[in-house]
């Protein structure tokens, strides 16, 4: 039976860290090695993390990345590692080294660049042109990076043709809800039609806005998933490939052969690489490999489970990475700032979340209520610091300019200011970072006071609706198997307490009508007829639309946040705020 083993090592590298990158590369190369593969992967532009943007205008920076790239070539022996780097020839490359026994034996470059959504690497890199099958005894295979598998005709197409069994295509691919079913998916094509295994290694962690969720996959030549590595978790998927099953299938395939006659020539290039003869011996000296499927793709998780998971990864990695320990949060009472207490707490625990209480003259007693009891469930501590006094100086302070005109959101919005001076002051006071609580509905919309509850180091749930914060916190109480989030948070009218008896309806639509409304307008570029053609009133979408269009200023002033919808306001979504077009 014809097989080769590969290790794919899916790792949380840090943006810069050459060192830190370098020591988590070489250990999973010595952790893998008990399994005697033959080769090691490794995911996109490991050694410099994803994406260094424009770091990559650094001279510098290539050189350090190179000079790490160094380092993990000499601790490769009689094995193949496959590394994510930068090259640099007449310009630089997003580039794959492949390494044996201690030498470069070749680099693999990108060649469909993304340059949309969140991508944007035409502003750094070349295209390459080469299209390698790599020759190890009698093995062939074939390395492609991220973008490269997106295409039915493209490299990892041309290399199967040339002979490859395998491809691994090496990805710092971002997560956004349903992302992983439509890999998948394209992934079983592309297997399939090219009668190909696909060996799928992503990277997982959180890189500011962006969060990668690993989900690594082998896809056999029929298009089934015979491996899943961990969602949200560095892991590392060692499996035996049968080749043999490749050669079969691909005899009874008549389209194959009518592809090779049209197969363009001067694109490919053959690589040899010498391996010691008697190797595969060692295999019974290994590691027995573990279980290759860890979950099965046709049980996916709640999408509420995968967003919490994102969250929690996204926020834990903006913390440590940038060298905090602590955070605290402004605790209104809420669903939002709930729901960020809750990622808080598991993302670096209990003990490093604080809770600030700040009741004005318009915080209901219920709210206190809810504060202490969330803050016991969660087990972090509280500080209450009433804002009445300070509301009051700056009033009696602008009384004599204010005069006698009437309340109106300059009165509202000195008491989230207020409270964004006192969370930065213990920001400031007590190294800990301020997560903020706004949700993607409130920043769309614009119903968020700058400098107050937009102030803050860290926007967790900025780009989650919010009838997805209620369907998170209900997902999180049935999974814990007790209360986290207050039933009555759950249940009571959104309120910012502003003022007498102020309720979000009174300035916005019911979420469950508007969060459709911003879908459509803001991910789904839907213009107002389409909108109302959906049902929408066309007085709503028309307030909607303008606050949406009005808000950009904001937006633009925002801290970053965790992108998880597929179109998230600042890398996806890029607006002028100086801007006379109306859609309407």
């Amino acid at each position: 039976m014809k097989t080769v083993r590969i290790a794919l090592c899916q790792i949380n590298p840090t943006v810069g860290d050459f060192s830190g990158n370098v020591k988590k590369i070489v250990k999973s190369i010595e952790d893998a090695g008990s399994y005697k593969p033959d080769i090691i992967a490794f995911p996109e532009l490991a050694v410099t993390g994803y994406p260094p943007e424009d770091l990559l205008f650094k001279p510098q920076f290539i050189e350090d990345n190179l000079n790490a790239l160094g380092e993990i070539r000499k601790k490769v022996g009689d094995f193949v590692v496959i590394a994510g780097f930068v090259d640099k020839k007449d310009d630089i490359y997003n580039a794959a080294a492949v390494i044996h026994n201690k030498k470069i034996v070749d680099v693999y470059h990108k060649i469909r660049l993304p340059n949309y959504g969140v991508f944007d690497e035409y502003r750094y890199f070349q295209a390459g042109t080469r299209y390698p099958v790599y020759e190890m005894g009698d093995v062939m295979f074939g390395v492609t990076i991220c973008e490269d598998i997106w295409y039915p005709e493209g490299p990892a197409a041309v290399q199967a043709l040339e002979g490859a069994e395998f491809i691994i295509n090496i990805n710092a691919s971002p997560y956004h809800m349903g992302k992983s079913h439509s890999r998948e998916k394209m992934l079983s094509v592309r297997a399939s039609d090219s009668s190909v295994i696909v060996a799928y290694l992503n990277t997982v962690g959180g890189q500011d806005e962006l969060v990668f969720d690993g989900h690594s996959l082998v896809v056999d030549e029929n298009g089934d998933v015979i491996a899943v590595a961990k969602q949200f978790e560095e892991d590392m998927i060692i499996i035996d490939l049968d080749l043999d099953a490749v050669f079969i299938k691909r005899l009874r395939d008549p389209r194959r052969r009518q592809q090779v006659i049209s197969l363009g020539k001067g694109k490919i290039e053959k690589i040899i690489i010498e391996r010691e003869k008697g190797r595969k011996g060692e295999r019974e000296k290994a590691s027995p490999i573990p279980s290759p499927i860890h979950r099965f793709t046709d049980s996916p998780i709640p999408v509420e489970e995968e967003v919490y998971n994102a969250l929690v990864l996204g926020t834990r990695d903006y913390i440590l990475k940038n060298g905090f320990k602590k955070v605290c949060i402004g605790l209104s009472g809420g669903i939002d700032s709930s729901v960020v207490a809750a990622v808080a707490v598991d993302a670096v625990g209990k003990e490093n979340v604080a809770g600030i209480f700040m009741p004005s003259p318009y915080t209901s007693k219920e709210s206190g209520e809810d504060v202490d009891e969330l803050s016991k469930n969660l087990g972090i501590k509280v500080i209450e610091e009433p804002i009445n006094d300070i509301f009051d100086s700056y009033l009696k302070t602008l009384k004599s300019e204010f005069g006698d005109l009437p309340p109106d959101a300059t009165e509202e919005n000195l008491q989230a200011r207020i409270r964004g001076n006192i969370l930065m002051a213990f920001s400031n006071k007590f190294g800990r970072l301020v997560l903020t609580t706004g949700n993607k509905s409130e920043m769309s919309v614009g119903y968020a006071t700058l400098y107050g509850d937009m102030a803050g180091g860290f926007a967790v749930i900025k780009d989650v609706p919010k009838t997805l914060v209620y369907g998170i916190c209900r997902w999180k109480n049935m999974n814990e198997g007790r209360t986290i989030i207050p039933e009555r948070v759950l249940c009571k009218e959104p309120s910012a307490e502003l003022k007498p008896g102020q309720k979000d309806i009174d300035t916005l639509p019911p979420y469950e009508v508007l969060d459709p409304i911003l879908k459509a307008y803001i991910e789904e570029d839907k213009s107002f007829d389409e909108i109302v053609n959906m049902g929408c009133e066309e007085d709503c979408a028309k307030k909607v639309i303008k606050m949406v269009d009005a808000s950009e200023y904001k937006r633009r002033q925002a801290p970053p946040g965790i992108k998880i919808t597929p179109r998230a306001f600042g890398r996806d979504r890029r607006f002028p705020i100086t801007n006379r077009y109306k859609s309407y």
